[in-house]
């Protein structure tokens, strides 16, 4: 006899699991803890197997005899219904969705909640609706060209470089647990127009900048706040970096002099980077620490110290000082930096490059690492901070910039 709705309800368990037949093979399971679990009997080459359905009441009576009717159907055609749901299964785990997801999780300890997040959407609002169903091994340089020029499409250019850089992750990913055969994005280099670099605000003219450094002196503010400040031109990193700085990054004594070594995590390009401290820098970072030392952080919330400065800290400090957001940022010290370091105290572009953080490379072609010129930075730090005392004092020597261009 037939199930219902109505017996299904009534069913009550017993000390041992037992069985509610229905049609066609289909019965619930009845478990002694009451739970109800869809099972559907059949053969194959003269072999009784079973079949998961479902689970009652996530999967009520009609669905249940609807899977039983396609499976069916599937034994009508030759082939064994759970034979073609493992296929399924594997086909799924190897789609380009499942293997970035599981790149994710990898990466994800790795990463910043914020940072984590931030590619996931990526991922879920730009490139998983156009190929996270293809299977990892079939996607070609073409499909996955066509997927980021969409996102170019709509006027994204450096979102779809940030896109194209997830998906070769993934790849690569795929490739080296055996899911895809090679990683085509390499193939894709130059196939997106350039995006546009963000302009931040910068002083770049020694007068000026020994007028904003001597304003910064004078800033009334939190300790931690100050010092922030007071460090941003002096270790000009990106202000994600300089915020988020803990007490157990900085060796005070290392050998050759302190540092401070950013882990890779909470870099932009995933990199471990080395800022040689200046002794104008460790001076800054001394000051502060009977301040913030307790806390994880050399620049803690003020809310919590559990969490870094809120990212606007320096920016609302500079507007506390009277500079508007079309003269100085706090991005804008890597531009006043790159510029007077090159320009006035006549660095190499490729060591200011490397202190940047930014990608240099050797003749050739290889990635310089993280402690590559270390001793010539140290001295470029030490001379930077030097001068830009000097700008503070009046006693600097002024290098008119454009004059320095002309020559």
């Amino acid at each position: 006899m037939a199930l219902t709705d109505k017996a299904i309800k009534a069913l009550k368990p017993g000390p041992k699991a037992r069985k509610a037949a229905d049609e066609k093979g289909l019965f619930l399971l009845v478990n002694p803890d009451g739970s109800l679990y869809w099972r559907l009997k059949y053969r194959v080459g003269g072999r009784e197997k079973l079949l998961s359905v479902g689970v009652y009441p996530q999967t009520g009576l009609a669905l249940a005899r609807r899977k039983r009717d396609e499976a069916r159907s599937l034994l009508a055609a030759g082939i064994d219904p759970s034979a073609s749901r493992q296929a399924e299964k594997i086909a799924k785990a190897d789609s380009f969705e499942a293997v970035a997801r599981e790149w994710l999780a990898k990466e994800s300890g790795a990463w910043t909640p914020a940072h984590t997040k931030k590619v996931r959407q990526r991922l879920e609002n730009d490139v998983f609706p156009i190929l996270g169903s293809r299977p990892v091994d079939d996607l070609k340089a073409p499909e996955i060209l066509a997927a980021v020029k969409r996102i170019v499409n709509r006027g994204a250019v450096e979102t779809a470089h940030r896109a194209l850089w997830c998906i070769g992750q993934v790849m690569r990913f795929a490739v080296a647990t055996g899911r895809a055969s090679s990683d085509p994005t390499p193939s894709l280099r130059g196939a997106l127009p350039t995006a546009k670099p963000d302009h931040f605000a910068a002083i770049v003219e020694p007068v000026a900048l020994g007028e904003l450094l001597r304003a910064m002196d004078a800033f009334k503010g939190a300790p931690a706040t100050k010092a922030a400040l007071l460090l941003a031109p002096r270790l000009f990193v990106r202000p994600k970096e300089l915020r988020s700085m803990e007490w157990s990054e900085i060796d005070f004594d290392a050998e050759g002099g302190p540092l401070w070594s950013i882990p890779g995590e909470k870099m932009k390009g995933g990199n471990p980077h080395i800022v040689p401290l200046s002794t104008q820098a460790v001076a800054i970072i001394r000051e502060l620490e009977p301040h913030t030392s307790r806390s994880r952080f050399v620049f803690p919330n003020a809310r919590s110290a559990q969490r870094p400065m809120s990212e606007v800290a320096v920016l609302a400090a500079l507007r506390r000082l009277g500079y508007e957001s079309g003269t100085v940022t706090g991005h804008g010290f890597r531009a006043t930096a790159r510029t007077l370091l090159d320009e006035v105290l006549g660095y190499p572009p490729h060591l200011i490059e490397h202190q940047l953080a930014h990608s240099v490379r050797d003749p050739l072609g290889r990635a310089y690492n993280r402690t590559t010129h270390l001793a010539e930075r140290r001295a470029m730090m030490q001379r930077w901070s030097d001068y830009l005392e000097g700008l503070r004092d009046k006693a600097a020597k002024v290098v008119p910039i454009r004059a320095k261009r002309a020559q």
